[in-house]
């Protein structure tokens, strides 16, 4: 299936054999029990190798399947907002933000309107505000919001500052709990 009339030829052991034609690189391929492999097809004149085919086929394989493996795949995480959110929920809410955006993650922000908040988007517009507010030093708005008849959102890309380094901790590495009246509690950390 080769088109060439000349083909640079490389053996079995990866020695240059040279610039050959076609059918002699064929034949000495057929000599060997092994099949000419067109290797790079848009070199002048085309690399061909002296090989097994089928392992040819394999090698190429894993070689994606390697490729594939070390690569990260962004996604994009959905979080959902609603304009009269609680305090608590918002701040719960941010903690997945930043944990996403720490991870490398996208995150689309929705603003979901209902009712009557469907005729006063700006509700909407402002918490994508304090949203991209509390995260600028982690993120950066792609492209403008936008608005459907339901909902206004907006997408945030990690910042390089925001990437990997980027984790979501207590300072002070201990868990807090709220009691009462304000009064912290301080729960010990594992193992203590």
């Amino acid at each position: 299936m080769i088109g060439a009339k000349e083909v640079r030829v490389i053996d079995e052991e990866k020695n240059a054999l040279g610039v050959l034609p076609t059918s002699q690189a064929i034949q000495m391929a057929r000599e060997r029990g092994l099949d000419l492999v067109e290797i790079a097809a848009t070199a002048q004149p085309p690399v061909c190798k002296i090989t097994d085919y089928g392992k040819f086929l394999y090698e190429e394989h894993k070689k994606d399947h390697e490729a594939k493996r070390h690569q990260k795949q962004i996604q994009i995480k959905e979080i959902k907002f609603r304009p009269k959110i609680s305090v608590h929920d918002y701040d719960f809410k941010m903690k997945h933000v930043k944990r996403f955006l720490g991870e490398g993650d996208k995150v689309k922000i929705t603003v979901m309107l209902r009712g009557r908040e469907k005729q006063k988007p700006e509700l909407g517009y402002q918490v994508l505000d304090r949203v991209l507010t509390d995260v600028k030093e982690m993120a950066s708005q792609d492209g403008s919001a936008r608005k459907q008849d339901w909902a206004v959102s907006a997408l945030l890309v990690p910042t390089k500052l925001g990437g990997k380094d980027a984790k979501v901790k207590n300072p002070q590495g201990s868990a807090k709990e709220v009691q009462g009246h304000g009064e912290e509690k301080v729960s010990p950390r594992p193992g203590e």
